[in-house]
């Protein structure tokens, strides 16, 4: 499967939202970009990161970056989809937290997130 705007090779940034990790922020569930692997926060997150990075990149597909979540998502179709396998890690560390990083999530996160 060749698709436009997604590319197997490249693998993720690395295991948390890249701009969150540099924000000293949080995030509920991670979206991996499938043009560039750069990982980023879902939109429930407070900070939206991988929607952001999507609209000012123009990298238009995600994949879920949760374990046992396979699907993608296009920005232009709105629309859920299947793909092609990705570059290793599929998903964030099993052991990880969600939400996450342990020790940034404040205890009220649920009426934090976006609905």
């Amino acid at each position: 499967m060749d698709t436009p705007g997604i590319d197997p090779h490249v693998a993720p940034s690395g295991p948390g939202c890249a701009a969150c990790e540099e924000l000293g922020g949080w995030w509920f569930h991670l979206r991996r970009c499938a043009q560039c692997g750069l990982v980023g926060c879902c939109d429930s997150s407070p900070a939206q990161h991988a929607s952001r990075h999507a609209r000012e990149q123009g990298h238009p597909w995600i994949r879920s970056y949760e374990p046992g979540e396979t699907w993608f998502y296009s920005y232009p179709d709105d629309a859920m989809s299947e793909g092609p396998e990705l570059a290793a890690p599929l998903h964030h560390p099993v052991g990880q937290a969600s939400p996450g990083p342990l020790g940034r999530v404040p205890d009220d996160w649920r009426q934090r997130l976006n609905r």
